[in-house]
């Protein structure tokens, strides 16, 4: 039975400010979808999820939404009554009628894992607590359709990691937009991607999105070439001026000129598309050999007459060259470990030795080193003139429209307020000051909130390069797997881990520790004997003729998916062929699983057959 279409979007045109938004935009949600919203900054993403909501009129087009149907949002803004404390936050999200006992339940097991206290006061908490609170309201309200934007940030990995396994036995349609890769790869099973004004939808969820959308790109680049070779023929035909059969050729050349604009047309929207942040390599300036070194080193706060510790007999050394990703529960440390590297804060015992050439750049997730009553200009440019002086030496001027360019800013929105720029926009401008001068110490607090995965995809480019000393704070797993070499793991109450590699390697590692007692130093490095060398077993007939048919089944289901995901490429099947649509996209869902059943059947044979050599 085909799942019933819950929310659709019919041919939407939308303005703002004079400018085209969406054109002939059209999208279906449908039960038990889970969908991972992405475009650019500035694509139009949290619009489309008002649309989906209802609350913003459109130029033209129409909305679908079935009757009864509810709808829950976890919006970027928390509007709250200051006094009401967080459980009563949380309720709030309901009805008066819908406010039993089991609601009163979930509110609490909401609330526990997103690390809040039930009794703390609204008014009292932070920005990121804020965004917690509010994510549990949208949670335990169990909406048909649960829309989230950004619900990541200020999230913990321990928290983030709960979502998903909350989202994935979630029952109603799912929408969410985030910059967290291996969270959308977790839970999304489609992907809409807003790409100049429409929608193109993959099928297959973030984890194929990426190679999905090369497919796309690839196939746009093929069609301007040929486009290109069609308007050099037509071209040519002109040379020869427009004689004989007149009417004709008058046709042919109004024709011709309209081959022209679409050319000029597509190959604009494909420049748009393909354009990305332009930043030149950053080159650090010479460091010390030791940056930074703590001595036995305790910290320690005073927070509602308890003592809590956050540092003890703590040593560490940073040398030049590192590349240190930071990650913990909120309260474990992050913060306070950043802000005494860098001299903010001084330790309770013990000695912090920083190198004497150390220079450090360091980007703040609260963003306080941006004022939100100052222009661009006059943020990137803070002693006046026109020009930003790039590099380790400030030696290389570039004008700031020029520079704003590079970072994806219209140089037009150079005199505008930085108050009037998204949460996006303003993590792009604070990189874009940053990196005016990386120094040779680079600090990264949470920089991928609110960025878009093109942002991101610089960000990780410049790192790579980046030959200074780099430390990130990051909850986003993907991002510190692609910067980091080394794992700074705050894991409470003191305990503070080391790991090599980046997340990955850190989260297996934790994975396979034993929760057996430490062994002793004479024991740590002892040899750990072999297991016994397993008996072989005989395969039977039906099992190797079986083996020896599965190679041409996966082939076969190889090339029924890839036809049934070319089929659903068309982005008009549904609106032309409703039963067709339903027909293919579960076919699609069956015959992918009908594969992962097959592949993995063949490992199983396959190591069946050659342990029984």
């Amino acid at each position: 039975m085909a799942a019933r279409v819950l929310i659709s979007l019919e041919d939407i045109s939308l303005n703002f400010g004079g400018k085209p938004l969406f054109e002939g935009l059209r999208m279906h949600i449908g039960e038990g979808d889970k969908i991972c919203l992405v475009g650019k900054n500035g694509a139009g993403k949290t619009t489309l999820m008002r649309l989906i909501m209802g609350n913003l009129e459109v130029d033209s087009g129409q909305r679908f939404c079935l009757p009864g149907l509810t709808i829950g949002y976890l919006a970027q803004t928390v509007e709250h009554n200051a006094d009401d404390n967080v459980h009563q936050f949380v309720m709030s999200g309901l009805e008066v009628g819908e406010q039993t006992e089991d609601k009163h339940h979930l509110a609490d097991m909401v609330i526990t894992p997103l690390d809040l206290t039930p009794e703390a006061l609204m008014g009292t908490l932070s920005g990121g607590q804020l965004r917690r609170a509010a994510l549990a309201r949208a949670l335990i309200a169990e909406p048909d359709v649960l829309l989230l934007d950004e619900p990541t940030n200020h999230l913990d990995l321990a928290a983030i990691e709960w979502l998903e396994q909350y989202l994935a036995m979630y029952r109603g349609a799912l929408v969410c937009v985030s910059h967290d890769r291996a969270f959308l790869a977790a839970i999304s099973r489609k992907v809409f991607w807003i790409d100049r004004g429409m929608i193109r939808t993959c099928p297959d969820g973030y984890r194929n999105f990426e190679a999905w959308a090369e497919q796309i790109v690839e196939q746009e680049a093929r069609e301007l070439q040929n486009m290109q070779k069609k308007l050099a023929a037509e071209v040519d035909w002109t040379q020869g001026g427009v004689t004989g059969r007149r009417k004709r050729n008058q046709r042919r050349l109004s024709e011709l000129y309209r081959l022209r604009e679409k050319l000029k047309s597509d190959k604009a929207a494909y420049n748009q598309r393909m354009s990305a942040i332009d930043v030149e390599k950053l080159t650090p300036t010479q460091a010390s050999k030791i940056i930074v070194e703590f001595k036995h080193v305790d910290k320690a706060f005073n927070a509602d007459d308890r003592t809590i510790p956050i540092l003890k007999d703590f040593n560490l050394r940073i040398v030049r060259g590192d590349r240190i990703g930071i990650l913990g529960k909120n309260g474990s440390g992050k913060s306070t470990f950043i802000k005494l590297l860098i001299g903010e804060l001084e330790p309770d015992a013990g000695r912090i030795v920083r190198g004497k050439t150390i220079d450090i750049a360091y980007f703040d997730q609260n963003r306080v080193q941006l004022n939100p009553n100052k222009t661009l200009w006059d943020t990137l440019c803070p002693n006046g003139g026109d020009y930003v002086f790039l590099g380790a030496g400030q030696d290389r001027p570039q004008h700031v429209c020029g520079y704003l360019k590079d970072f994806l800013f219209d140089p037009r929105m150079a005199r505008d307020r930085v108050s009037t720029l998204s949460g996006g926009q303003q993590n792009r401008l604070m990189l874009a000051k940053l990196l005016t001068n990386p120094g040779n110490v680079l600090i990264l607090d949470e920089p991928t909130n609110d960025l878009d995965m093109d942002t991101l995809d610089m960000l990780q480019e410049l790192l790579a390069e980046y030959q200074g000393t780099l430390l990130v704070v990051s909850h986003d797993r993907d991002f510190l797997d692609r910067t980091v070499t080394e794992v700074l793991a705050f894991e409470g109450n003191t305990v503070i881990e080391g790991h090599m590699g980046g997340y990955s390697d850190y989260h297996a590692a934790k994975k396979k520790a034993l929760p057996a007692a430490p062994k002793k130093s004479s024991e740590k490095y002892a040899s750990a004997s072999l297991p016994p060398e397993a008996p072989k077993v005989k395969m039977s007939g039906k099992q190797k003729h079986e083996l020896e048919k599965l190679p041409a089944r996966i082939t076969a289901l190889e090339q029924e998916v890839a036809a049934l995901k070319e089929t659903l490429l068309d982005t008009n099947l549904y609106t032309n062929d409703h039963e067709k649509f339903d027909t293919v996209t579960r076919r699609f869902a069956k015959a992918q699983h009908e594969l992962e059943v097959a592949e993995s059947r063949w490992l199983e044979l396959e190591e069946l057959s050659k342990n029984s050599q």
